[in-house]
């Protein structure tokens, strides 16, 4: 599991000069996820998602980043219908902020609006709200999405702290699933972490009064409580049996 833009292809800064004319409708088809199997997760997204995706924490020994689980297959979302629509109860904001994302300037001061212009809703036909207005600023639909990033990019920050937290009171133990099909392919999520209940346990009096303090025992709790998860993704892979069947996926060994 690799940070980057994932399903975003040309990803270009909006200006009136070249996007003046430029409308976008709404086209409530998700099939730009088709290949992923995983998205970044921010924390205040945790209660929502955890009804029915697996959260796990994705990264290296010095930083890591929540992330929802959409499949078990690289490539593969089993979260994703055959016309496009998404199926699951939540989507995630990293879904939902698409075609639009934030660029970071290179002296890493300021934030550009950017859009991906290979999106099949954008058009210069006047469908739907447009992207500049009239005055040549942004719309107030731009502005909208402006607000939406702009606390995206805030909860980012609150979500590095949580997980700085969990990495300092050395709680995230790696985790690894195996799979096999009937056909004999073998399949395994490989390279994420979990919060570990016996290392929970074990912290200090103040350590856990901090973490309920602060709102990350509430989070930890809501991960924990979507490990379940595993199963229904399990059961939205086709043709799939798990290794060890009866037993909670995220219990499997490290190989």
């Amino acid at each position: 599991m690799t940070t980057q833009l994932l399903f975003y292809n040309e990803v270009v800064p909006i200006s009136a000069e070249r996007h003046g004319n430029w409308h976008i409708r709404d086209l409530k088809d998700y099939s730009f996820t088709n290949n992923v199997n995983w998205v970044p997760l921010m924390a205040v997204e945790f209660l929502n998602a955890s009804s029915d995706f697996s959260i796990v924490f994705a990264g290296d020994e010095d930083t890591v980043m929540p992330v929802l689980l959409l499949g078990m297959r690289q490539d593969e979302n089993v979260f994703l219908s055959a016309d496009g629509s998404w199926e699951g109860k939540y989507i995630p904001a990293f879904i939902r902020r698409y075609p639009f994302v934030f660029s970071l300037s290179e002296d890493g001061e300021d934030f550009f609006l950017c859009i991906d212009e290979t999106y099949p809703g954008f058009n210069q036909d006047a469908e739907g709200p447009a992207l500049i207005g009239e005055d040549g600023k942004a719309s107030e639909y731009t502005d909208g999405i402006l607000n939406f990033l702009s606390e995206y990019q805030a909860e980012f920050q609150r979500t590095q702290a949580l997980c700085k937290k969990l990495k300092d009171l050395n709680l995230l133990e790696r985790k690894q699933v195996e799979a096999s099909l009937p056909s004999g392919e073998k399949m395994s999520l490989t390279d994420f972490y979990t919060v570990d209940r016996g290392r929970l346990t074990t912290l200090s009096s103040e350590a856990i009064v901090d973490l309920v303090r602060s709102g990350a025992y509430e989070l930890i709790c809501y991960h924990l409580a979507s490990l379940r998860n595993f199963n229904l993704l399990r059961d939205r892979t086709s043709d799939q049996h798990l290794v060890g069947a009866g037993q909670e996926m995220p219990e499997s060994e490290t190989a």
